[in-house]
């Protein structure tokens, strides 16, 4: 293929992407590339990718199924990132301090017999 033809080629496919990082679907290759892993990548690359004949854009099902993982799996990171940011204090009776006296609390002796 003429150099011209295929940055021509690019260019075309480049300006018709309507999304500055479209997500795009590996196809099968013979150099051991594996079919339908979802990557979202920039127009220039998805451009090139789509020309060399390695991927095709996403289509809408691909499209949601993809980003409602990513949303699932921020989720689950954000929760395991706050259970180890849970800080406990532990407190000892003498170190209550009713707010509003700014003074120890009085705790009633229990009787001894």
């Amino acid at each position: 293929m003429d150099l011209r033809q295929y940055f021509k080629k690019i260019r075309d496919t480049e300006s018709g992407l309507a999304d500055s990082f479209p997500l795009v679907m590996s196809l099968e290759t013979t150099d051991g590339g594996k079919a339908g892993v979802a990557s979202e990548v920039s127009r220039e690359q998805a451009a090139k990718l789509i020309v060399e004949g390695c991927a095709r854009l996403a289509n809408e099902a691909e499209k949601k199924a993809y980003f409602d993982k990513q949303a699932s799996e921020k989720r689950a990171a954000d929760r395991a990132e706050m259970a180890r940011r849970v800080q406990v204090t532990i407190v000892s009776q003498p170190d209550v301090v009713d707010a509003s006296l700014d003074h120890p609390l009085s705790v009633p002796q229990a009787s001894r017999k």
